[in-house]
């Protein structure tokens, strides 16, 4: 699990908690089920099971891998349509090539981020590269998706291609952590993610032993999806491991923490944590569009049937 990383953490920026700031309580901790996405890759449902008020302005994550491939086997999505939303694809092992009808699209891989702002709409294809079919290997990655409020559901589509080396790096006093602020804002520092939605995406490579206590902006919600290892959430430390979501209370930090002992195929705990502004407005969500009313959503429907949100490239170059 490569994502971006740093021979010595100390060297970076160190977070640190307000010992006043009030700690987080964890309300619950959630197993993602399995299932298959696109033309059959494995994917885990990060937030089945967790209702709306704990995820807004989220609306889901998937954990995409992590597999070995044999030759011929990787796999991705066809053409779709999408409208009312953003979504984050961010690869940790593996490449992924993306292409849009409003001519967005590239190729990222260990590390990098894709930020899609579907808006008004279009149709988009994600797949591997020729070379990762043929030869095979190591895929994963995460999809998440985020809300749009009403007043910019139908904003123009925009496209940001977020590289490894772009994203702030920061540590804990200690250098127990390794913090990859991906979006967002965390004691000051800037990711490079822009978003319309204000929210923290942070990827942290937590240490055996190692705890993290990261203050957390009050009006934002909180949630930790664990990619790799074990350890607990919380003050209170509530065990958590791979494939497992925390959702946290109110207040002003958050606590993670590694176990001594990891998985042997894991040296670290790896932990994937967000938040953000609630949006608080209905939400009508039906396959690949997120808007406000049923009649919205069956508009959506409408102009995709009518060519509206766009037309497949004669040439994709995929």
């Amino acid at each position: 699990m490569p994502a971006v990383t740093v021979e010595n953490p100390l060297t970076l920026p160190k977070v640190v908690a307000s010992a006043d700031a009030v700690a987080r309580p964890v309300l619950a901790v959630t197993t993602a089920p399995s299932g298959f996405e696109g033309e059959g890759f494995p994917v885990r449902r990060a937030f089945a099971g967790i209702n709306y008020q704990y995820l807004d302005p989220f609306i889901m994550m998937d954990q995409m891998g992590e597999v070995e491939y044999a030759p011929g086997e990787p796999k991705g999505t066809p053409w779709h349509p999408h409208r009312g939303f953003e979504t984050v694809t961010y690869i940790i092992d593996g490449q992924m090539d993306h292409q849009d009808s409003n001519g967005g699209g590239g190729s990222i891989t260990n590390g990098d981020t894709q930020w899609m702002t579907a808006g008004a709409g279009l149709l988009h294809i994600e797949a591997p590269p020729e070379a990762l079919v043929v030869s095979g290997g190591l895929f994963h990655g995460l999809q998440l998706w985020v809300n749009l409020p009403a007043k910019d559901k139908m904003m123009a589509p925009r496209y940001q291609d977020i590289r490894n080396n772009q994203v702030q790096l920061l540590t804990t006093p200690d250098g127990g952590a390794l913090l990859r602020v991906i979006a967002g804002e965390l004691d000051g520092h800037e990711g490079p993610g822009i978003t319309h939605t204000p929210i923290t995406m942070i990827h942290a490579t937590v240490r055996p032993g190692a705890e993290v206590t990261l203050p957390w902006r009050s009006d934002f919600n909180g949630l930790a999806y664990v990619l790799a290892g074990r350890g607990t959430v919380g003050g209170e430390r509530r065990p958590i491991h791979m494939g497992q979501t925390a959702v946290f209370g109110d207040g002003g930090s958050l606590t993670v923490r590694a176990d001594e002992q990891q998985d042997s195929h894991t040296p670290d705990l790896e932990v994937v944590l967000l938040g953000g502004r609630p949006i608080r407005e209905p939400m009508a969500h039906y396959g690949p569009f997120v808007m406000n009313s049923q009649a919205e959503l069956q508009q959506a429907f409408d102009d995709f049937q009518a060519g509206r949100l766009g037309t497949v490239p004669a040439v994709h170059g995929m």
